[in-house]
C-alpha cells in the first residue's frame, strides 16, 4: 500500500468540477503522474498526482475536506 499525501493546505476536492465524475474510483489503474485530485489553495487549484504506479484503493479525505500538508488524501494497492 502507498500513500498519496497533500502536497500543500487547502480544500481537497475527488472531482474537476461539481459535474464531472471523481478523477479516480476503488479498482483503477494508477500511473505515475496520474491526477487523483485537487487542493485549493486561495483560489487557485493544485493538482494532487501520484508519485507511484498501482491500484487506486480509495480516498481517505472526504470531498471538499480541509486538509494539512502531509495528510493522506488516497491510497494504492
Amino acid at each position: 500500500m502507498a500513500d498519496i499525501q497533500s502536497p500543500v493546505p487547502g480544500t481537497f476536492y475527488h472531482r474537476p468540477s461539481p459535474e464531472d465524475a471523481v478523477f479516480k474510483s476503488e479498482g483503477d489503474s494508477v500511473a505515475v503522474g496520474d491526477t487523483i485530485g485537487l487542493v485549493e489553495v486561495m483560489k487557485s487549484f493544485i493538482e494532487v498526482q501520484a508519485e507511484e504506479a498501482g491500484t487506486f484503493a480509495g480516498y481517505s479525505a472526504e470531498d471538499e475536506a480541509a486538509v494539512s500538508a502531509g495528510d493522506v488524501l488516497a491510497t494504492l494497492k
